[in-house]
């Protein structure tokens, strides 16, 4: 019953660790988003490339 238990917890802990990165996930991707408007907005070119290599980068 314990090694149950151990497993139990174990795959608990895997799961909230789970949620919690792809909670940080589209967090980061919500900010990069508003930046990569802003850099449209302002014309910053290599801003908007360094953003959108970022993004491309969180997303695979």
């Amino acid at each position: 019953m314990d090694n149950m238990k151990v497993a139990y917890e174990t795959m608990l802990g895997l799961a909230a660790e789970m949620v919690l990165d792809e909670a940080l996930r589209n967090y980061r991707t919500e900010k990069i988003y508003h930046a990569i408007d802003d850099a449209l907005a302002q014309g910053d070119a290599e801003s908007f490339r360094r953003l959108t290599n970022e993004l491309k980068a969180i997303q695979r």
